[in-house]
């Protein structure tokens, strides 16, 4: 399956592994941004005046039609999936001095400093030479990006400006179009990189006629901003399903963050009815109204922004998100209707946002030949909810604090024995260096769990929450 960048509140989604948080004031603003399995972008139109979509009857609890048609329209304008910018990565957990291996919608890219333009530039990976990824390489004294495979480099624009093996009076080979890297359009917006997926040279300017969304609390000083990422093993319909749906939070997050306290409890967790409904529907996506809770809106195909309503990191709700992907794909996502129940409100978003894909996109990520479909094994619990390549080793904050975490506990460990050899060589005080040498092992011990399972692995069982 491959991966694509996904956008849940347009920045970036880029939350330590062991952070869970709540917002709810305008003073906090989360920007996220997930790596889950197929993914988008998004922009922005004027809304068509096409049958607007709604999941919501007048009764107080339940859809009068749970089962919409989501068939999809072939009047309706569709939906280009390589016409949209898409989020990379946040600039803060991008190093300048080497380039980064990163893959959307299934397209493998490299992403790199050019020192002399100071800008980030986004390129196909592959060296135009012998299609080793330009990703293994580095960024040479010059700024270049340089293949690790024979040394061709290339400046910003593409261009080859060096190759070792050329003879310097020999024919101009560098200059030929051949030898050029492909590059794609890229920005940074929102302290983020996006990029244009295509390498035609009739979109090299495409930032001055359609640029990135924008979203004006991220770049408001009054709104507090948090970048998260992390690799989800499950696909972009999953993925956008989950932002959508508040009703999870109390069940699927038990223990993890906080929610509203209902006036009446129905069970442990407080789940109660939500009462969300679509108010308009087209190409773009949709805009969806969650009540005293604010707004919610989809931009297409991988934004999700909610105004005055909690974000969720879903990571610890990947195993019931990939069992649940593996069903949806077991009965052909065209069937999901057929498939799935969902007779309340508190689904509107989620079946608006099928409604959206069925009509527009195809009811399915246009892949183009990067993804043939087909889901891969489940892989094993620990890879399911692991941390540490799905989030901290991408993250500069968890990453360091790891390291540092890391060298205390070795740094305790000699401590130990230090201790243990001077109770060893002291007549004085023994007993005390005994004790120190054992403090300090026990330290050492509490920490290594403490980083593992904050920064590696934690399991989560429902059934002993």
């Amino acid at each position: 399956m491959e991966g694509l960048r996904t956008s849940s509140a347009l920045s970036s989604t880029h939350m330590p592994a062991s952070r869970s948080k709540t917002h709810f004031t305008k003073h906090k603003f989360l920007n996220f941004q997930f790596n889950p399995l197929p993914n988008s972008t998004f922009s922005r139109k004027t809304p068509s005046k096409s049958k607007l979509f709604t999941a919501i009857p007048s009764s107080p609890s339940l859809v009068s039609n749970p089962e919409p048609e989501l068939e999809a329209d072939s009047r309706a304008e569709k939906f280009d999936w390589y016409a949209h910018w898409y989020p990379v990565m946040p600039v803060c957990d991008l190093d300048k001095r080497a380039p980064h291996a990163k893959k959307v919608m299934g397209l493998d890219i490299v992403v790199w400093w050019d020192k002399n333009e100071s800008s980030w530039r986004v390129f196909k990976d592959a060296c135009p030479h012998r299609l080793a990824p330009l990703s293994e390489g580095r960024i040479d004294q010059w700024g270049r990006l340089q293949c690790v495979y024979h040394g061709w480099c290339f400046n910003g624009s593409g261009n080859c400006n060096f190759i070792p093996q050329a003879p310097p009076d020999g024919p101009p080979v560098c200059t030929s179009k051949r030898a050029c890297a492909a590059v794609y359009p890229s920005t940074v917006q929102h302290d983020i990189v996006w990029f244009w997926p295509n390498t035609d040279p009739q979109y090299k300017d495409i930032i001055l006629k359609k640029q990135p969304p924008f979203i004006p609390e991220l770049d408001d000083p009054s709104y507090i901003k948090m970048s998260i990422s992390r690799d989800l093993p499950y696909g972009y319909e999953v993925m956008i399903e989950n932002l959508m749906d508040p009703a999870h939070v109390p069940y699927a997050h038990y223990g993890i963050m906080r929610t509203r306290e209902p006036k009446v409890k129905g069970d442990r967790e407080g789940g109660s009815p939500v009462e969300l409904s679509i108010k308009k529907l087209d190409r773009d996506g949709f805009v969806g109204d969650q009540g005293q809770f604010g707004i919610n809106k989809f931009i297409a195909p991988c934004i999700s922004y909610a105004h005055s309503s909690p974000v969720v990191d879903p990571g610890d709700g990947a195993i019931a998100d990939a069992e649940k992907e593996r069903k949806i794909m077991e009965n052909e996502s065209s069937n999901w209707q057929k498939a799935c129940f969902v007779p309340t409100k508190s689904d509107a978003f989620v079946v608006g946002f099928r409604k959206w894909l069925h009509k527009y996109a195809g009811g399915q990520v246009d892949w183009r030949g990067n993804h043939g479909g087909a889901l891969p094994p489940t892989p094993p619990r620990e890879q399911l909810l692991d941390r540490y390549w799905s989030h901290v080793v991408n993250c500069s904050s968890c990453n360091s604090a790891c390291k540092g975490l890391s060298a205390l506990e070795v740094v305790l460990q000699f401590a130990s024995l230090a201790f243990i050899g001077i109770a060893g060589a002291a007549k004085h005080k023994a007993n005390t260096m005994v004790a120190m040498a054992v403090v300090c092992f026990a330290c050492s011990k509490w920490l290594n769990q403490f980083i593992y399972k904050n920064f590696h692995f934690h399991d989560y069982d429902h059934a002993f929450r």
